[in-house]
């Protein structure tokens, strides 16, 4: 059986998304398993071109209904996919020949099965390359919202929002800074080195390895391609991979050493761990999580590192009377499930699979993952609330709420509550408030309670 190439590789990711929008990383991470003899230039291309076409998907997609005299809809997920493809390498990859983007192209539309589908690839993309420079775009003083979607290439919907929310010129900052390639970011897993020993390791090893503006721990590796799992030093458990952003959210929470800690929702255990290093593998944490895969992953990433204050409870803190605890803690850090609107630069994806009827919904769900976490706090004990988000409803709007129904909670100054490397992040309100434009970082926002 012949060998899939990256540009099929990546056809079959975006047709799997079409079928079923989960996050890209899951369908990539699988492509890989199943692919390990791909080479690390060709995962990196694949990646690259998924990523790509789901950052750039509705200018892609303008393009296509400008040089069609059907709706674009009428064409078939794979087709549009392929012309996605091809229309991503021409117009936003520069090493790749216009020719060969084409060719490829139309050597997918044969294998298809719609059999005259050829031709229309190979003339529409023809035309692209024709007149490049000259591709049109929606008139910017008929229509603002119109032309901020095509251009950068967001649903209305998100941009409407954020022209209400932020203003004209804060919305196309923030619209551009969602569309760069992010750079990986590290954790320096402080209890077996330090930063400055890690990065000079990395940079003997050919890394361009330098540190993150804010976070102490944080390392930022610059046009790093291949698997980080092959790195010695992440099989030393030196690093973690982890953004900046929720980096600086643990710092909040400032767990000590004896501290009894809860992490409500804690996924593959980013946070989790970096707590446990803060306490210096001492007292304990508790990480709580729906999903038995990810608590899985979180200890072996646990082990990895050294770290073994950590117990996992498989629970869904969302129903109920289903927290299978019966303790109280000192700590308790929810970093609520949200649109995820302050990372779209890393899950382009997120544009496309939510709607703004999800916004509301998403903040009720965190309204009540609070109002649950509350009764588990112990008085004078502290809950750390934080999304990855920009949207108000999911987090002023969130905290409004819970203050309005918790008499027994008060909001602290987060700017009381981080060293002053931090201070900076935070707004009169006592939020911290990162943003991609501002910081270079992710989008990320966190609130301090207090249990009187």
């Amino acid at each position: 059986m012949k060998k899939k190439s990256p540009r099929d590789l990546a056809l079959q990711v975006l047709d799997e998304l079409s079928l079923k929008p989960i996050p890209s990383y899951l369908y990539l991470d699988d492509l890989f398993r199943r692919n390990n003899q791909l080479t690390g230039r060709d995962r990196a291309f694949v990646s690259h071109l998924v990523l790509g076409v789901l950052r750039w998907r509705g200018r892609l997609d303008w393009i296509i209904d400008q040089k069609t005299a059907f709706s674009i809809k009428k064409i078939s997920p794979t087709v549009r996919n392929i012309l996605r493809l091809a229309l991503y390498q021409i117009l936003f990859m520069d090493r790749v020949p216009d020719s060969a983007a084409v060719n490829e192209a139309v050597k997918q539309a044969k294998r298809s099965r719609n059999q005259h589908s050829a031709s229309f690839v190979n003339g529409l993309l023809r035309a692209v390359c024709r007149n490049k420079e000259g591709l049109p775009l929606p008139d910017r003083e008929k229509s603002l919202l119109r032309y901020l979607a095509v251009l950068y290439a967001y649903p209305e919907w998100i941009v409407n929002k954020w022209l209400k929310e932020w203003g004209l010129p804060f919305t196309e900052k923030l619209l551009d800074a969602g569309n760069a390639q992010p750079a990986l970011t590290l954790r320096t897993n402080t209890l077996r080195t330090n930063r400055d020993a890690l990065m000079a390791s990395l940079r003997d090893e050919g890394f361009e390895a330098g540190a993150t503006s804010f976070s102490p721990e944080g390392i930022v590796l610059e046009r790093f391609r291949g698997r980080i799992d092959r790195l010695k030093a992440f099989t030393e458990g030196l690093f973690q991979v982890q953004g900046e952003a929720a980096q600086i959210t643990t710092h909040i929470l400032s767990p000590g050493p004896n501290d009894h800690v809860l992490d409500l929702c804690a996924g593959l255990g980013g946070k989790t761990t970096h707590l446990a290093a803060l306490m210096g593998t001492r007292g304990r944490i508790v990480a709580m999580d729906i999903k038995l895969k990810k608590l899985r992953e979180l200890r072996l990433s646990a082990r990895r590192l050294g770290i073994t204050t950590v117990l996992t409870v498989l629970g869904d803190s969302a129903l109920p009377n289903n927290i299978p605890l019966r303790t109280s803690f000192d700590k308790i850090l929810l970093d609520a499930p949200c649109s995820g609107l302050g990372v779209l630069s890393k899950h382009p994806d997120g544009k496309w699979n939510k709607d703004e009827e999800d916004i509301d919904r998403l903040s009720k769900f965190q309204e009540s993952l609070v109002f649950k976490a509350v009764p588990l706090l112990k008085k004078g004990g502290r809950l750390l609330y934080v999304t990855c988000t920009v949207s108000g409803p999911e987090n002023e709007g969130v905290v409004d709420k819970v203050l309005s129904h918790c008499r027994d909670l008060s909001l602290l100054d987060i700017k009381n509550h981080l060293p002053h490397w931090g201070r900076g992040l935070t707004d009169d309100a006592g939020f911290l408030r990162t943003f991609p434009h501002i910081h270079g970082m992710e989008g990320f926002f966190a609130a301090l309670f207090e249990k009187i």
